[in-house]
Order: C-alpha cells, then sequence, then structure tokens
C-alpha cells in the first residue's frame, strides 16, 4: 500500500511514516508557508509519534484557533502531554513544557467552561512557580508576582512578588519592568520608578502597552516637575543598556 504524502511543493515531501523529526520539520515550514492544512496534518503524526515540538504547536494552535477551530480544553490536554513527558536539561525540549506549563497555570487560573477544569489559582500558581523556578521562564516568573501582590491562591507577599518581577524584568518582559518601577516609585524611590515605567513603556507589546501607559502616566501625574525631568534622562539611559 503507497503511504499518505504531504506536498506543498516538490522540495518538501514527506510521508506518514517519515522520522518524527522530517514530519515535525515539514509541519513547521508547511506552518510558516502558510498552508496549515498540511501543518496540521504532518504535526499530528509527528506528535502521535512523541515529537515534543510537534504537540507543543498543535497545543498553540488549539490554544489560538490558529489553523484549527479554538479549543481550549483540546490545547490543555495536549500541553498537559508535553509536561508529563518532561525535558532533559539543557535540551529544547525545556523551552516547550515551559511554555507548556505557563499555558497550563493560565487555564487552571481561569477555568475553562464546559470542561472538567474548574478555576483553581492555588494550583495556578503552583504551575507558575514550577515553570519560573524550575526554568526560569519569564512569563511565569511575572505571572506569579501578580498572584503573589494580589494574594491570588494563597497570602500576599509583596516582597516575595518583588523578587519574581525583578528577575522577569532582567530578562526583558515589559510588564515586570513596569509593575518592578510601579513599586520602587510606591516605595518612595521616585525617579528610579517612573524611569523603569517610562522605558518598559517603550518596548511593551501592544497588549500591555495600554495598562502600562496608565499607570506610568499616573505616576508622572504626582510627581514634580525635577523628578520627571530627570527621570526620562534615566529612562533614556535603560533603553540603550537594557540595565534594569
Amino acid at each position: 500500500m503507497t503511504m499518505p504524502c504531504f506536498a506543498f511543493d516538490t522540495q518538501n515531501e514527506v510521508k506518514e511514516d517519515s522520522s518524527p523529526f522530517a514530519l515535525f520539520k515539514f509541519g513547521f515550514s508547511a506552518y510558516k508557508n502558510g498552508h496549515k492544512d498540511e501543518a496540521v496534518k504532518a504535526l499530528r503524526f509527528a506528535a502521535e509519534k512523541g515529537h515534543q515540538g510537534a504537540n507543543w504547536k498543535l497545543a498553540r494552535m488549539y490554544a489560538e484557533g490558529d489553523g484549527v477551530k479554538e479549543d481550549d480544553y483540546q490545547a490543555y490536554k495536549m500541553f498537559e502531554q508535553v509536561v508529563h513527558e518532561g525535558a532533559d536539561q539543557g535540551t529544547e525540549n525545556e523551552s516547550y513544557v515551559a511554555d507548556a506549563l505557563v499555558a497550563l497555570a493560565g487555564y487552571v487560573k481561569r477555568g475553562i467552561p464546559n470542561s472538567p477544569i474548574n478555576s483553581n489559582p492555588s494550583a495556578a500558581r503552583d504551575l507558575y512557580l514550577q515553570a519560573a523556578s524550575n526554568f526560569g521562564d519569564s512569563d511565569a516568573q511575572f505571572e506569579l508576582g501578580k498572584m503573589l501582590m494580589k494574594g491570588e491562591g494563597g497570602q500576599p507577599s509583596p516582597n516575595q512578588a518583588a523578587r519574581w518581577f525583578r528577575l522577569s524584568a532582567q530578562k526583558g518582559n515589559a510588564g515586570a519592568q513596569a509593575m518592578l518601577g510601579n513599586l520602587l516609585f510606591q516605595a518612595g524611590k521616585t525617579v528610579r520608578g517612573l524611569a523603569m515605567m517610562t522605558a518598559a513603556l517603550e518596548h511593551a507589546n501592544k497588549q500591555d502597552r495600554a495598562w502600562i501607559r496608565d499607570v506610568q502616566e499616573q505616576a508622572f501625574s504626582i510627581s514634580d516637575e525635577a523628578d520627571r525631568r530627570t527621570a526620562m534622562v534615566l529612562a533614556e539611559d535603560i533603553i540603550k543598556t537594557g540595565d534594569f
């Protein structure tokens, strides 16, 4: 019997019985070239053969409704499988597991309607802690810091929150940089706080820019002119050096 082939062009052809890596490579290439139906087929075969990256990519596609119908519970189950498989230290699979932990934490924190996954902030906090501690994931460190600040899933701990914000900020997470700057501002370190919030705003993504701007503008509105001017100069230096 002839094996089914996947081919979006004559130079990228693989068969169902190809190696997991070949299927994953084809699927990822097909995805980047806009052939998402072919990508999904190849990635599914690669995932079934145990390729962790393929499983992770499919989970992301289901989570975002990217090339497939959005299905959070399906994404949850696939992320869970990635975490269950784990990763050897120093391998690329570490990034898959870390991202999957963050995704699972988000689902567990808010719950998934019409599924067995109910909101459980305490469990979400534990998942963020795993990703933050074991893998040094900056998004996990940022989200864990927010939960610790608000006391979600456990007792509040501003000091621990600041620690996680700092670790995340040093990796370039704009949200963590803004939160840390706001904490410094509230603690009386006006210039440093203003500067950090301003620098964070400069390279924040579209999703975070609105709330960072609100926090930064509120702080600027209650600061005197001298502090504002000094903070702007310091912000330029932070942006150039990346030293938060």
